[in-house]
């Protein structure tokens, strides 16, 4: 039995996971605890590095000791420690990762840098067991939209396609901004879609052209176009039909996901796909996913949305797969990546 230590720090989530590793390779969770800071930047209406990385250093020690309360474990026990050491914001990566070094070092067990994308792929296992090779992960999140072909977890990822622009979660917060909906948007306007009507209003799907990027995704110009509506609207003194413009935007969003994920699914033969990330738990993505997925002979796995977050629990997770696989561990002059390419599963 192996114990994996994982810290995720790399935006506005303080996580601390535990996970039990067994000899057949098979994972139990043992704690999944995190501290949020999105109160503090929710009247900017977005994530403030320094607040984050001054929130991580307050909430690292606290969340730390629930974790090990939770699981009934001591520090003694931990066999190995995985931290997200990229992408990221640089001042909140380097909290997790300066912590790391130092259980780490004091503990003496291999410490091992982790990639934040890949950690959100990894979260699946905790649910759903070991991936298939190769799987096809449709990874939304408010910093990323990727679609990623996955090999083999701890060793072997790599890029089919990504976002040009906006992430979709990013569009997602700045139309809940158009609309006057809280921050973050995601949860808001997922509601009030579900009391609107998905075709009211015709907005673009992004590079959907057939001369564009196949499996590329673009919500710039959907985030314009949502606004240019409202904005007339309100010019003419018209209502602003809320719930039909947070309907119409989140299927147009759900639509270009699915599809272009569905078809590099069908081009590259591979019959298992992942969605994670945090924009995951979105409800119209999941079931046009499962719609699109039944209808194409695809089997879909998606975390359940606890785990679709930025948590310790997938960094746990992604740090048994390296140390299942035999990767070599990082040293102690590991430092923050912030650009870490998603291919660069650990540092």
């Amino acid at each position: 039995m192996t114990i994996v230590l994982g810290i995720e720090s790399s935006c506005d989530e303080t996580g601390v996971g535990l996970v039990r590793l067994d000899g057949d390779g098979r994972l139990e969770l043992l704690a999944d605890e995190v501290a949020s800071s999105v109160e503090q930047h929710a009247r900017f209406g977005g994530v403030v590095p320094e607040v984050a990385s001054r929130a991580h250093l307050e909430a690292m020690v606290p969340t730390m000791r629930r974790a090990f309360e939770v699981a009934g474990l001591k520090l003694s026990d931990v066999d190995a420690i995985a931290v997200t050491s990229g992408p990221g914001l640089a001042g909140a990566l380097l909290v997790g990762v300066s912590a790391a070094k130092a259980y780490a070092l004091s503990l003496g067990v291999p410490l091992y840098g982790a990639n934040h994308l890949a950690g959100h792929v990894a979260a699946d296992t905790l649910e759903h067991g070991p991936l298939p090779s190769p799987c096809l992960a449709l990874l939304v999140s408010g910093g990323h939209s990727q679609l990623l072909r996955v090999d083999d977890l701890a060793t072997r990822i790599t890029e089919i396609g990504s976002t040009i622009d906006d992430a979709a979660g990013e569009a997602y917060d700045k139309v809940a901004r158009v609309l006057g909906l809280p921050y973050p948007g995601g949860p808001p306007i997922d509601r009030a879609a579900r009391r609107g009507n998905p075709r009211a209003i015709a907005f673009p799907r992004g590079l959907t052209g057939p001369r564009d990027a196949e499996y590329d995704f673009s919500f710039s110009g959907l985030k314009t176009a949502v606004a240019r509506w409202v904005e007339a609207r309100e010019r003419d003194g018209e209502e602003v039909p809320l719930d039909d413009v947070a309907a119409s935007f989140q299927e147009a969003v759900a639509d270009v996901l699915t599809a272009k994920a569905v078809r590099a699914a069908e081009r590259f033969d591979i019959g298992t796909m992942v969605v994670s990330g945090g924009v995951a738990a979105n409800s119209r993505i999941k079931a046009l996913a499962a719609e699109r997925c039944a209808a194409a002979g695809i089997t879909l796995r998606v975390p359940k949305p606890r785990l679709c977050t930025d948590n310790g629990a997938m960094v746990a997770a992604l740090g048994a797969h390296l140390v299942a696989a035999g990767v070599e561990p990082s040293s102690l002059d590991l430092s923050a990546t912030p650009g870490l390419p998603v291919s660069t599963v650990s540092v």
